[in-house]
């Protein structure tokens, strides 16, 4: 990326992996590019060709990102993080993969409030500031010869400005305030915090939530809220949101919904 924005600098490639990647640390790898289509394909790739956990790819500009139900996004070059992750996580059958979207939404949730922003997780995958979306989580699972990956994209707004917003619901951290908009300090405290919560989630024995899921109903917006759920068979469930069970599902009305576009529906005035 052409270097004309002084609030927009690139990425530090050499202080990331300076601070993450060495002897015996989790993250083996951080590559950085000015530009990708996307950062999920590029760690994708990488997976296939046997690339070890811990492998990350982040971006100055990514774009072709996806988000859920194939919804795509662009933002200005150096506005945002965009960063994918490799995670094998061996032990832990594929069924409770279910859980990654929601520690990795954690993660970005205590990184986005030590940049001094309050904000709330939105089930299963969004992270929210006052009902305006700032950042968003990709889980997909790739095959790979040594077995099945996981990877992990997160799209975060940093210095986007008003009129760069995609939508009226969108904001960035610059727009509320952060104390914190260095894309590299950021990133940096992004992925100590997804470790640590990764690591304890893979010890952890019997219950592969323990630890998770009562952090996240404490973090959680949707929680007590009236919401509109469209399921991928085209049904629609309204109802009241009432908690996570054990295997990371919403529970609406008493239903366990596992995959939907989630709304939050407000109260007439």
């Amino acid at each position: 990326m052409a270097f004309r924005d002084l609030d927009r600098p690139p990425l530090d490639a050499a202080a990331l992996n300076s601070a993450l990647v060495g002897a015996d640390r989790f993250w083996t790898d951080i590559v950085v590019t000015t530009s990708t289509g996307s950062t999920n394909a590029d760690v994708a790739e990488a997976a296939r060709a046997g690339a070890l956990e811990g492998t990350v790819h982040t971006t100055d500009s990514q774009i072709a990102g996806r988000g859920r139900l194939d919804r795509t996004w662009e933002s200005p070059a150096g506005s945002g993080i965009a960063v994918s992750v490799l995670l094998r996580p061996d032990g832990v059958p594929a069924g409770r993969w279910v859980w990654l979207p929601l520690l990795v939404g954690l993660a970005v949730d205590a990184t986005v409030r030590e940049c001094g922003v309050e904000s709330g997780l939105k089930w299963p995958n969004d992270v929210l500031v006052d009902g305006r979306k700032l950042a968003g989580i990709l889980l997909e699972r790739v095959d790979t010869p040594t077995g099945p990956a996981a990877i992990v994209g997160v799209g975060l707004n940093v210095t986007l400005r008003r009129e760069e917003l995609p939508i009226e619901t969108a904001t960035s951290l610059q727009l509320e305030g952060a104390t914190e908009t260095s894309r590299s300090i950021i990133l940096r405290s992004y992925l100590r915090s997804l470790e640590a919560l990764y690591r304890a989630w893979t010890a952890s024995e019997g219950d592969p939530g323990a630890g998770i899921r009562d952090s996240y109903v404490r973090r959680c917006t949707t929680i007590g809220t009236r919401v509109r759920v469209d399921l991928p068979n085209d049904e629609v469930l309204e109802g009241l949101a009432t908690g996570i069970d054990d295997l990371g599902r919403l529970l609406v009305d008493g239903r366990a919904i596992s995959a939907g576009d989630i709304t939050h529906v407000r109260p007439a005035t």
